[in-house]
């Protein structure tokens, strides 16, 4: 998906909202990290993956949760959208190591800074999305789904 398609952004369903935070509070104060997966800009659900990093501040999928969540979306009809990752006691924004490692160009990437119970950590400014590419980051819209949807 290119950036350029994305129009208003990305909506977020609360159930990967919450799958997102409760992963990232699990494994703080180490990074965690996951795959987004959905259909066009609705990111339905988080996938949970296991960090290969060895350094608790960087985060880095493991590659059989990474095609264990391809196969996954595929078998659902959807489509791996983007990657998720935290940053313990620091600001949801893309860091030079993020920005050096991006390698998958077509993701979004979302990050979060885990914190208490927040009922909308999105319009709180807790779990922000972005492109990475070319060693920059762009700010990507990015909203929860309402209860109703």
């Amino acid at each position: 998906m290119d950036k350029r398609d994305v129009g208003s952004g990305f909506v977020i369903s609360r159930a990967a909202v919450q799958e997102i935070m409760r992963h990232a509070k699990f494994e703080s104060p180490r990074e965690c990290c996951g795959l987004l997966l959905g259909s066009a800009l609705l990111i339905e659900e988080a996938h949970a993956a296991r960090n290969d990093s060895s350094d608790p501040r960087r985060y880095r999928v493991n590659p059989e949760d990474h095609f264990r969540a391809i196969q996954v979306a595929r078998s659902g009809g959807r489509s791996v959208l983007g990657v998720y990752h935290s940053h313990p006691g620091k600001p949801p924004a893309p860091s030079p190591t993020d920005l050096a490692g991006a390698s998958y160009h077509d993701y979004v990437y979302l990050i979060v800074s885990p914190q208490s119970e927040i009922e909308d950590p999105v319009s709180a400014g807790i779990l922000k999305a972005f492109w990475l590419r070319d060693g920059r980051a762009t700010g990507v819209a990015l909203r929860m789904e309402s209860p109703s949807s």
